[in-house]
């Protein structure tokens, strides 16, 4: 495909990096040092110039692109350029926006291609269900589901007292319905085999049912067992922070939220009935100890500001809150989160961009999750008659891959099967696999 991405930022230039290898990539941005940074770092061709711009989209071959991609930080740009696009030709528009509100005109559109967009993504109500969806599972870092909900996977980091340190695979493996598809150690990913240790540190990466990859959460952290009764603290009332709540709430969950503003906090504690809103500054230590975070399940910092995100996080992880996790805008800074101590840092750029890169794969591509800053991939896929895995056992099939591929799942008429070597795959079977990013184009080929 030619696919033109209007912006080079994080989300642009990320959605750049995972599709170069494979289709032709055009990057525009207004900022010329972004645009030499990518043309150095990327092979892609990058264009100075405004997205929005009949013009500057014609320099860039809009006439023949199959898509575009707008990925600024602003949303009213990403919308423009996306309507400008239309009115040129009719390439496939993808729109990243904050705003929920601009998602909701989108949904409501009887044919969904208002504002000349054909499919939105809305950053804050994404990482609100990312951090929901963390929050449900003990231990976790990432959590993603696969077809349609029948398969999750996720990626949990291994601590000096868990009960699967120190053991083999094999030793670990003791579950009906699990996958242990790669462990990240060191910054390498390494597809493990049944005699692989799993050291302290390690994070693994499981794949399986809902109900195996819950019982490995509540193995690999037995004192972190979720329920209706969790003490969930929600600090920040920013547009992550809401629907944060708002998704808790619709599970069934009671959250407290602190909110400073006065005006803020009162909005807040109207649209939200089953939350408690207490307004506040959150930076205040004697505050959060008063109203005992220390003994919450969970606190997410969702606040503006990356750096008032670190020190609540630091506060309450020092007042002995069990688990933290904090909204970080910057992606540079989600390493520093998790060195001094922070639980989970959720970038919402990097879950914006994985959420866009989805819909880049080939058509019969259905779902993907990026691993460790697109280090590996899990790709669901609908086999068909030309799969390489189609009407053979997995063992034969596996053996015509490149190594850095490992099928973790497979669902058939909605129904989950457990992947085994003498496992046959059939044509119209979803299967989710984990790729190295090594072998990805060679894999997805053969799928």
């Amino acid at each position: 495909m030619r696919v033109i991405i209007i912006g080079a930022g994080e989300v642009g230039s990320s959605i750049a990096a995972s599709l170069a290898d494979t289709h032709e990539v055009v990057v525009v941005d207004v900022d010329g040092e972004r645009v030499d940074a990518l043309t150095y770092s990327e092979d892609v061709l990058a264009i100075q110039g405004d997205g929005t711009s009949i013009s500057t989209l014609r320099e860039a071959g809009i006439d023949e692109a199959d898509m575009m991609i707008a990925s600024t930080d602003d949303d009213e740009t990403n919308l423009v350029a996306c309507g400008t696009a239309k009115t040129v030709d009719d390439p496939f528009t993808i729109a990243r926006v904050k705003n929920v509100d601009y998602l909701e005109t989108w949904q409501h559109a009887a044919d969904r291609t208002a504002f000349g967009v054909d499919f939105m993504v809305c950053t804050n109500l994404l990482t609100a269900q990312d951090i929901v969806r963390v929050i449900g599972l003990p231990a976790a870092r990432d959590v993603d589901p696969f077809a349609g909900g029948t398969v999750q996977m996720a990626e949990f980091e291994v601590g000096e007292s868990s009960p699967v340190a120190n053991q083999t695979v094999s030793e670990a493996d003791r579950f009906d319905s699990l996958t242990f598809a790669a462990l990240l150690r060191n910054g390498d990913v390494e597809i493990p085999r049944g005699e692989t240790v799993i050291r302290a540190d390690d994070k693994v990466v499981v794949i399986g049912s809902p109900e195996s990859v819950q019982e490995f959460a509540h193995e690999i952290a037995p004192r972190e067992t979720p329920s209706r009764n969790e003490d969930l603290v929600i600090i920040g009332g920013s547009e992550i922070g809401y629907h944060t709540a708002r998704l808790l709430e619709e599970r069934g969950l009671h959250p407290r939220l602190i909110e400073h503003d006065h005006d803020r906090a009162r909005e807040l504690a109207e649209e939200l009935p089953n939350t408690v809103v207490m307004e506040n500054d959150a930076t205040d230590a004697e505050f959060l100890a008063r109203e005992h975070v220390d003994e919450a399940d969970a606190v997410v910092a969702a606040l503006e500001s990356d750096e008032k995100n670190l020190l609540v996080s630091v506060l309450a992880k020092q007042l002995g809150a069990h688990r933290t996790v904090a909204v970080v805008e910057s992606g540079e800074y989600v390493s520093v989160f998790e060195t001094v101590g922070v639980d989970v840092a959720v970038n919402p750029r990097e879950v914006t961009a994985e959420e866009i890169t989805r819909f880049t794969r080939e058509l019969h591509t259905e779902n993907v999750a990026l691993i460790e800053n697109d280090k590996a991939e899990v790709l669901e896929v609908e086999v068909d008659d030309e799969s390489v895995l189609v009407g053979r056992p997995i063992r034969e099939a596996v053996a015509d891959l490149p190594e850095g591929f490992i099928v973790g799942a497979i669902t058939r008429d909605e129904s989950f099967v457990v992947p085994r070597g003498d496992t046959v795959v059939e044509p119209g079977d979803h299967v989710v696999v984990f790729v190295d990013r090594d072998a990805l184009e060679a894999v997805t080929e053969k799928l």
